[in-house]
């Protein structure tokens, strides 16, 4: 198994609207092969920065092979729907886990 994080810095001025969405961009990749997945967190700072909401999803990909396949197929259009609806006021990064062991 792979898990896919996808964490957002969300300015607080779009932070409900984001929520709103978040979950139905969540079930659109979960609908997308190889994803059997996913937790959508808060990110929690000491002290929080007022001004933005930290989000973290970690989606379970089924092997490394279906992770490929979403980066090469799906990725971009996906990225393209958050970017399209909060441009700059929503920021995200991404990485690959895997387990040890």
């Amino acid at each position: 198994m792979v898990l896919y994080e996808v964490s957002a810095r969300i300015d607080r001025g779009v932070a409900d609207d984001v929520l709103a969405w978040l979950p139905g961009h969540v079930q659109r990749i979960l609908a997308l092969p190889g994803f059997v997945g996913a937790e959508i967190f808060e990110i929690v700072e000491t002290p929080p920065d007022a001004s933005q909401l930290l989000i973290c999803v970690h989606y379970r990909l089924r092997d490394q092979a279906a992770l490929d396949a979403y980066l090469r197929e799906h990725a971009a259009r996906m990225r393209a729907e958050a970017g399209d609806r909060f441009g700059e006021r929503m920021r995200a990064s991404r990485r690959v886990l895997r387990a040890v062991g």
